[in-house]
C-alpha cells in the first residue's frame, strides 16, 4: 500500500515579524522621505513593507518611535563628527575642514535618516528637540568658523554664523544629489566640497 503524502505547501503569513527592528526601521524611514512623516500612517508602512501593522508593532509601539529611532541615529552620527574634529589637533581651519568631512562621511553613510532629519518642521517634540540638536551643531562650527577668522585663515567680512549655515548646507545638499552608484566616495566628495567652500569655483 503506497502512502500519498500531500504536497500542499502552508503560504507564509502575512505579518510575521520577518525584519530585524534596524531593518525595520530603516525601511520606513526610506517610506517616509517618499511620502512625507506627517503623510505616512502605519497602514502604509504595512503595505509598503508587504507585512501586517501588528509585525511593524512588534518592533515599534508607535511611529514617532520609528521617528525618533531615525533621528537619533543621524544626529548621533553628525555629534560624532563633530567632537573628534573639536579634539583635532592643528589650526581652526583644520578643524573646520575635519568637520566637513566627517559630515560628509555620515550623510552618505546614513543618508535616509539624514534626509529626513533635514525635512523636519518641529511639530511634534522628538522633531523640537532633534533640531535644537542640529542647532546646536550650527552653533558650534560657528564657533570655530569665529577662531579661524581670528587666525586669518578665514575671510571676516561675514558672520560666523552665515558661514556655518552656508558650509553645513552646501553639505546638506547632497541628499538631493548624492548616488554611491554616480558619485565619488566620501573622502573625494569632502576633499571636493573643502576646496570649494574655501578656494570658491573662480580660477586661482
Amino acid at each position: 500500500m503506497t502512502t500519498t503524502h500531500s504536497s500542499t505547501t502552508t503560504p507564509a503569513r502575512r505579518g510575521r515579524p520577518g525584519y530585524d527592528r534596524q531593518t525595520l526601521v530603516d525601511l520606513c524611514v526610506k517610506v517616509f522621505n517618499r511620502h512625507g512623516y506627517e503623510a505616512t500612517s502605519m497602514g502604509m508602512l504595512a503595505d509598503e513593507l508587504g507585512i501586517s501593522k501588528s509585525a511593524i508593532y512588534h518592533h515599534v509601539k508607535t511611529k514617532e518611535e520609528i521617528l525618533e529611532s531615525a533621528l537619533t541615529e543621524a544626529l548621533d552620527g553628525l555629534e560624532a563628527a563633530m567632537e573628534e574634529a573639536e579634539q583635532t589637533d592643528g589650526s581652526a581651519r583644520e578643524q573646520i575642514e575635519a568637520v566637513i568631512t566627517g559630515a560628509v562621511q555620515v550623510l552618505i553613510e546614513k543618508q535616509p535618516s539624514v534626509t529626513l532629519l533635514l525635512r523636519l518642521r518641529g511639530n511634534s517634540e522628538v522633531e523640537a528637540q532633534a533640531l535644537a540638536r542640529r542647532r546646536s551643531l550650527t552653533t558650534r562650527l560657528a564657533s570655530l568658523i569665529g577662531e579661524a577668522q581670528a587666525e586669518g585663515s578665514v575671510r571676516e567680512t561675514t558672520s560666523p554664523m552665515i558661514l556655518a549655515r552656508l558650509v553645513f548646507g552646501t553639505i546638506n545638499s547632497l541628499v538631493d544629489w548624492y548616488a554611491a552608484e554616480k558619485s565619488a566616495g566620501a573622502e573625494q566628495t569632502a576633499a571636493v566640497l573643502i576646496d570649494l567652500i574655501f578656494n570658491g569655483i573662480k580660477n586661482p
